[in-house]
């Protein structure tokens, strides 16, 4: 079945309405754009308040994480979720101060997390994936696995309200799988796409990039198909962002996506069904080249672009006063022919 986009009449009525609102003619400019998108993805004109927003961070480790692609050990993904769970991580303070719900899931840390609340670990598919350059990083079944955990965890956030969903990654080692997602979906070379991720030295970013190439050059044609895509190049999070993306997109609920993770797995999603792209908002730029190039084949304009590079669905939660800004200037600026004498 495929997706059905935002109304277009609703994005016309929406339209219409911020050419009436008494404010000079492109005034409100790309702020303007956005109240229109999000007057058709929310479904009606004005748009409603925007009160429930809803962040799933999804974790996972990386089998790459021990070949030199990281400037951090694998050991630092438990404690990130642990740090998450207290709400002390980055993404955290930031949540706190947007009014974002924050959810996090383990889908592949390759650890016990013990201690952790049993429903953080209730949707896990492996510990750890394989290393994309030797081998592939999950099995077909896992694949389908994680991306029904995704389909299952989007159902469940609309469920309890959500209006507006981001999705977000934790793993050290992901920016290398996600680079090498965007080299096979956009058909480029491992020296176009990989960046320095948490913050690799120019021997990090070499081998970075011999890892990608290598993997590229193993899985071959197989490229060619989406989900082969994710069975060799991508991890148990990774593939459940895209399931999560996809469900949202497939239930009208818009996504922000943060960085190179979660457009990524976007850019994946829409090769899946090219639908989902009607459904996207990009929360910023970060500071990976293939995130840039992945926004470029999506069509999509970041609305921050700060040179953030923390991933936790950071830089989408940093957005969300805009979406808020833009639905509120369609919802409460007067129409120029209300002050106006008849």
């Amino acid at each position: 079945m495929p997706i059905t986009p935002p109304d277009p009449a609703l994005e016309t009525a929406a339209r219409e309405r911020l050419a009436g609102l008494a404010t000079p003619a492109g005034a409100l400019g790309r702020l303007g754009d956005l109240g229109v998108r999000l007057s058709a993805m929310l479904g009606s004109v004005p748009p409603p308040a925007l009160t429930d927003v809803r962040l799933v961070v999804l974790a996972g480790d990386h089998g790459v994480a021990a070949h030199g692609v990281s400037a951090y050990p694998a050991a630092v993904t438990p404690a990130m979720v642990r740090s998450l769970l207290a709400g002390s991580a980055g993404v955290s303070a930031l949540a706190r101060a947007h009014d974002v719900h924050v959810r996090v899931l383990d889908l592949g840390v390759d650890d016990d997390l013990d201690g952790v609340p049993a429903e953080v670990s209730a949707h896990k598919v492996r510990r750890g994936s394989g290393a994309i350059h030797l081998e592939d990083a999950l099995t077909a079944e896992e694949v389908r696995r994680a991306l029904e955990v995704g389909r299952t965890v989007a159902a469940e956030e609309v469920a309890a309200g959500a209006q507006v969903l981001i999705s977000g990654d934790l793993g050290i080692g992901n920016t290398t799988p996600a680079a090498a997602l965007v080299a096979a979906a956009l058909g480029l070379p491992a020296e176009e796409v990989v960046g320095r991720g948490t913050g690799v030295d120019d021997a990090g970013l070499a081998r970075k990039t011999e890892v990608v190439a290598q993997a590229l050059r193993r899985v071959g044609d197989r490229t060619a198909d989406p989900l082969e895509t994710l069975a060799a190049l991508a991890s148990a999070d990774l593939a459940a962002t895209t399931g999560f993306v996809l469900a949202a997109a497939r239930a009208g609920v818009p996504v922000v996506l943060d960085g190179l993770m979660s457009v990524a797995c976007a850019l994946t999603a829409v090769r899946i069904d090219p639908g989902v792209a009607d459904w996207l908002v990009a929360g910023h730029r970060s500071t990976e080249p293939a995130q840039s190039l992945a926004l470029e084949k999506l069509g999509l304009e970041p609305l921050l672009d700060l040179d953030l590079r923390l991933g936790e669905g950071s830089g989408a939660v940093a957005a969300v006063p805009l979406l808020r800004s833009a639905v509120g200037l369609l919802r409460d600026v007067a129409l120029l022919s209300d002050l106006l004498p008849g």
